[in-house]
């Protein structure tokens, strides 16, 4: 596929400027209901995914883990944007999902639960001891999810490693930590989920949202 210049049209660059105003212009004027968008964030190994698995199995609408999907697609092509490779392109990489999978998630008003939010992004930076970008600021302000999210602490019981998953539990408690963090510094408020099986946590979640929700439809 040729990509010389052609006479009469923008340089790549300019065309990029363009189009990065033009969508960021957008992006930031779109109409965003987040009051229906329920996070579940935590440390690895706590039972995030399987918990959304069930809840997806009763019916729910369940957005994926950015961060398992991409390792997953750059492990089939050997790719860059691995964690142990480039952390950096790594969270960009997660930051755009995120933002498509926020974009899918308006349709409708019933809740939408979310495996991991932009926020989590802000805090796997600060874990890596990694600067983070305006531009991921940004998101984080622009992208907004329910304020009630949910935290899955560290759970030594249940956790282990897998090809995805290479840290260890310690590492688990401090992404738990950094999350955890970058939500309550954007503004979110954080409810600690039991560590009980998938049913009962999936009661939990359930009865929390419907009073999130039941409250905002009477205007408290």
């Amino acid at each position: 596929m040729p990509c010389h210049g052609v006479a009469g049209l923008a340089s790549p660059k300019a065309a990029q400027r363009d189009f990065q105003r033009i969508y960021r212009k957008e992006i930031m004027q779109m109409p965003k209901t987040d009051d229906h968008l329920f996070v579940v964030t935590g440390g690895p190994g706590a039972g995030k995914t399987t918990l959304l698995a069930g809840l997806a199995a009763a019916g729910h609408r369940v957005a994926p883990e950015a961060g398992r999907a991409i390792i997953r697609d750059q492990l089939a092509i050997d790719g860059p944007a691995l964690p142990w490779r480039d952390r950096t392109l790594f969270a960009e990489l997660m930051l755009g999902f995120d933002m498509r999978t926020h974009g899918e998630a308006q349709a409708g008003t019933a809740a939408v639960f979310f495996d991991r939010g932009v926020p989590d992004t802000v805090g796997y930076l600060r874990l890596c001891g990694l600067p983070v970008p305006e531009h991921l600021d940004r998101a984080a302000g622009a992208f907004r999810y329910a304020r009630l999210v949910f935290a899955a602490p560290p759970w030594r019981e249940i956790y282990a490693q897998d090809a995805e998953r290479k840290q260890d539990f310690a590492e688990a408690e401090r992404t738990y930590e950094a999350v955890t963090a970058a939500y309550r510094d954007h503004g979110y408020d954080l409810v600690e989920l039991p560590r009980a099986d998938v049913a009962t946590r999936a009661a939990f979640v359930l009865e929390r949202v419907e009073e999130s929700m039941r409250g905002l439809a009477s205007g408290r």
